[in-house]
């Protein structure tokens, strides 16, 4: 199924589910109380949406540079801004060792990406510009949006299960009074659809890592170019002696190319894939890949249901899809 369907189809599932939860809802404890909270969680929604792009910014300690300070940095955003038919995005550097890259803002006009200051001693500039594709792709779906939006629905339903079993959505009457059953079925129900929801956020992260993987390859990146460096960021994040430094990034690590925290294991996976021990994935290697029969283990399968990125095995063995 491609990806974009998946997307479409995750949406859909997503707010059947919360538009289910918000009807029961409404029948055990009182539609009013039910559509008032519905409205006062999607105003913290629109709030957490407006405020975000300040916050990751100042998290992540960025600072915004000119096309003086970094020519070829500016040159290869504006060469990919041109590719996908996009405005410029903002070009930052944030002041942190641990080498990736990430890229937020509210839309397509407000776009911003960012390298760490790692990641610019680490990669050449194909793989960097292969990276830069993958977070321009980021823009050009508008994913910050769109998992802003998913990630609204465990939030609603978390609220909804502690209002319920908590009497919050109480209004008096007497039949709210001798439902109280009812409501803290619903109640656990709504817990229980929290943590499912919370999962399929994550499932829709890794599949809006996927993508914008191929928008790399789109914006014409060779594929093997952006799969060595992921590997390059992998070995670099695996064998960092300054262990605080990816502590402090661990909240920001949706946002990043790669997942710096799962480098140790992702390590342990591509290193059979560089079958020359040369630190880089090349044509014939990728093309190998293509022709694996990728196995996890069953830690590996259930681990990954609880990042924001995929499996990078099986994330390099789809950009091998994408090779001529």
């Amino acid at each position: 199924m491609g990806l974009q369907t998946r997307m479409f189809l995750l949406v859909a599932v997503m707010f059947a589910v919360l538009y289910g939860v918000i009807v029961l809802v409404g029948n055990a404890v009182g539609i009013g109380g039910a559509l008032g909270y519905l409205i006062l969680a999607l105003i913290f929604m629109l709030v957490q949406y407006l405020v975000s792009p300040a916050i990751v910014g100042w998290t992540m300690r960025v600072k915004w540079v000119t096309e003086e300070e970094e020519p070829e940095l500016h040159k290869m955003v504006s060469e990919l801004a041109q590719e996908a038919h996009l405005p410029k995005p903002r070009v930052g550097i944030s002041q942190i060792n641990v080498p990736n890259a990430f890229a937020y803002g509210r839309t397509q006009k407000d776009g911003r990406i960012c390298v760490t200051q790692g990641i610019l001693k680490l990669l050449n500039k194909n793989e960097l510009r292969a990276v830069l594709g993958h977070e321009m792709s980021h823009i050009k779906h508008r994913d910050m949006a769109i998992i802003t939006l998913l990630s609204a629905v465990p939030m609603i339903l978390y609220w909804v299960a502690v209002m319920t079993l908590y009497g919050g959505f109480s209004s008096g009457n007497s039949r709210q009074k001798s439902s109280g059953n009812y409501a803290a079925l619903i109640g656990i129900g709504a817990l229980v659809f929290y943590f499912i929801t919370n999962l399929l956020v994550l499932y829709g992260s890794r599949i809006r890592e996927y993508y914008a993987d191929k928008g790399s390859v789109e914006l014409g990146n060779q594929p093997n170019q952006l799969a060595t460096a992921l590997y390059k960021l992998a070995n670099s994040s695996a064998h960092t002696r300054d262990k605080k430094e990816l502590k402090k990034v661990e909240g920001a690590k949706a946002f990043f190319v790669s997942d710096p925290m799962a480098s140790i294991n992702e390590l342990k996976e591509l290193s059979q894939i560089d079958r020359n021990k040369d630190g880089v994935i090349d044509q014939y290697e990728l093309l190998t890949v293509r022709l694996m029969n990728v196995k996890l283990s069953f830690w590996a399968k259930v681990g990954e249901i609880f990042t924001t990125h995929p499996n990078m095995l099986k994330r390099i063995k789809q950009l091998a899809s994408y090779t001529a």
